[in-house]
């Protein structure tokens, strides 16, 4: 048993689990605790889901009346707190309201209040970041006398709330978001996700209003709301707000803050209102490159890339194709990539786009010389270069292959 004790805390999953395959109790003690708290107390969500999935109880009562759970809310994280809050499938109601009741008062309190009446400490607090490499977001881990948490309770209990019907208040959720204004931080990016999600016409309204708010912070939290409603619910398949972007329009015609600019951009032109083109033509040559950016998507065209496209656009892309950002340019190619006009000069802008220093550029323009059946693409393909094999393999890196399949079966026997 005590090789269970050990591997739990060396955060060995595979020991884990092979050691409770061999019949090890999930519920052995380390120093009086079930090891599921150590690995709750150490962020290990691996030997924690390995812990569970073995039998241990993230309801079990602790000598000072907490639970893994309870222990788990107290810690921070909102990825630990779900794998044993769903766990027990229905909560129970009154372990349910525990944990809600825990998770909001970490949430009114603040992370380094309630740390300090804990420890009863007044040093400084140690405080580091740590960062989600599969997610991208981040959070703050704050650390006095032993005893160490994280500042995603207001995430904590924005899930909870959400799992278990609990419709909070539309300006006490911004308030959450925006005492983390940060578009990467945990809390932010699951108060939006949790607004996204409220596909009603009220939601839209109480949000598109608050983009006329005087502060760029509630404008961007706005921003990002208004682009999750406009993608709908996949999983459900409904996006009611998927051509209103136009509604927009006023906004991104005198939007100053490039972030927030770029956000609203990014919402409205999955509308394909003909106004959309007009605005995004109105920042082509916008200061910041993450709006000039987004400007081809305003100029979108069909998929099969035969819809009629003005030739102001037409221009304003390739204009883009020459910008000094790589990002503008790329998003360029794309757009040129993706076109079937006739138009001479999109092949002469996808062969000098080979050329480009960045070899996602080069891929995507040798792949748009091969649909459009441009020869040039053949003699292109050679300047793509070695590409990393520990990269996922792209599939664009065959289309020169199937135009010369094309060209071979269109010739006579």
């Amino acid at each position: 048993m005590e090789e269970l004790v050990t591997a739990v805390r060396r955060g060995d999953a595979d020991e884990v689990r092979a050691l409770l395959e061999s019949g090890a109790d999930p519920e052995i003690l380390d120093d009086g605790l079930p090891v599921l708290c150590r690995a709750v107390a150490a962020y290990d969500e691996p030997v924690a889901e390995a812990l569970l999935q073995a039998g241990a109880d993230p309801l079990r009562r602790l000598p000072d009346g907490s639970t893994p759970l309870l222990r788990a809310v107290d810690g921070g994280s909102h990825h630990m707190v779900h794998a044993l809050a769903s766990h027990r499938v229905p909560l129970p109601a009154p372990e349910r309201e525990e944990l809600l009741a825990r998770a909001r008062h970490w949430a009114e309190t603040g992370v380094e209040a309630e740390l300090r009446r804990r420890t009863g400490l007044t040093g400084p607090v140690e405080r580091s970041r740590v960062e989600d490499d599969e997610v991208g977001w981040w959070c703050e881990q704050l650390t006095l006398g032993g005893l160490t948490v994280r500042d995603e309770h207001r995430a904590v209990l924005t899930t909870t709330e959400e799992r278990y019907g609990v419709r909070a208040p539309f300006d006490e959720l911004v308030a959450r978001a925006l005492a983390h204004p940060d578009r990467d931080h945990v809390v932010w990016s699951d108060v939006v996700f949790t607004l996204g999600r409220r596909l009603d016409e009220e939601t839209w309204q109480w949000t598109r209003d608050l983009l006329n708010h005087p502060g760029r912070l509630h404008r961007l939290l706005a921003a990002d709301v208004l682009l999750f409603l406009i993608l709908g619910d996949p999983v459900k398949g409904s996006d009611p707000f998927w051509e209103r972007g136009r509604e927009l329009v006023p906004w991104a015609e005198q939007e100053e803050d490039p972030e927030v600019l770029a956000v609203i951009l990014q919402a409205m032109t999955h509308d394909s209102a003909p106004e959309i083109e007009a605005v995004g033509l109105l920042h082509l040559a916008h200061p910041d490159p993450r709006v000039r950016a987004l400007v081809t998507d305003a100029l979108g065209h069909s998929e099969d890339g035969r819809s009629q496209v003005s030739p102001e656009s037409l221009t304003a892309v390739l204009t883009l194709a020459r910008d000094e950002d790589p990002g503008a340019r790329e998003a360029a190619c794309r757009w040129l990539a993706h076109y079937r006009g006739p138009d001479p000069e999109v092949g002469d802008a996808l062969v000098a786009l080979t050329h480009d220093e960045r070899q996602p550029i080069r891929i995507c323009a040798v792949s748009g010389l091969a649909y459009r059946d441009d020869p040039r693409c053949v003699e292109a393909q050679h300047r793509i270069g070695p590409v990393d094999a520990e990269l996922p393999y792209d599939e664009r890196l065959m289309d020169v292959w199937r135009y010369q399949r094309r060209r071979e079966a269109a010739e006579p026997s």
